[in-house]
């Protein structure tokens, strides 16, 4: 699968993938919505990037003008891959990768400032990952009130909208995929 930034001062610039079936990259259209969707809240923006994979989404982030990001991501070969994408655009200065299980607790992000305004979180289809993910966020304390949380994830895992700590703002079906943005409302 070929894979490039869309927009922003690296458009058009080459991503490397992760070999192998266990990362599934966001196709480029789902992508170009979801930044369309976001608008200039990328911009000056802390970001975080949850089973980033490749790295795409933070990558595409930094390039649309975020501030920062961070990648997290538990398999060495896909943090080895954000490693050399983040490398190849120049942002290293401006980024973290962390190797973490992600639905055990995100305690590695607690102390990290300033807080996140804009979550980037692609799990893995139907692995309910979804929910103790964003209880694992709530409990981290690290992000600003009103961020955007946005996930990637399949038609046959909806989110709950029974959370009192996060609100569904909008939500979007690219055929057997969906696209949910939820606001921080702590």
């Amino acid at each position: 699968m070929k894979l490039r930034i869309i927009g922003g001062n690296f458009k058009g610039k080459k991503l490397q993938p992760v070999r192998g079936r266990r990362t599934r990259p966001t196709a480029d259209r789902i992508r170009e919505s979801i930044f369309d969707i976001i608008g200039d809240r990328v911009r000056e923006a802390m970001v975080l990037d949850l089973f980033a994979g490749t790295g795409a989404l933070g990558i595409e982030a930094l390039s649309r003008g975020a501030d920062g990001a961070v990648f997290i991501d538990n398999d060495e070969n896909s943090n080895f891959m954000i490693r050399k994408n983040i490398h190849s655009c120049a942002f290293d200065e401006k980024t973290k990768v962390i190797k973490w299980d992600i639905v055990k607790n995100l305690n590695c992000i607690c102390t990290i400032k300033p807080k996140f305004d804009l979550v980037l979180m692609d799990p893995p289809y139907n692995k309910k990952k979804i929910t103790m993910t964003l209880l694992n966020l709530h409990q981290s304390r690290s992000l600003i009130k009103r961020a955007d949380i946005i996930i990637e994830h399949s038609v046959a895992e909806p989110i709950s909208e029974n959370h009192s700590i996060f609100k569904m703002i909008d939500q979007k079906r690219y055929g057997k995929t969906l696209v949910s943005i939820l606001n921080f409302m702590i």
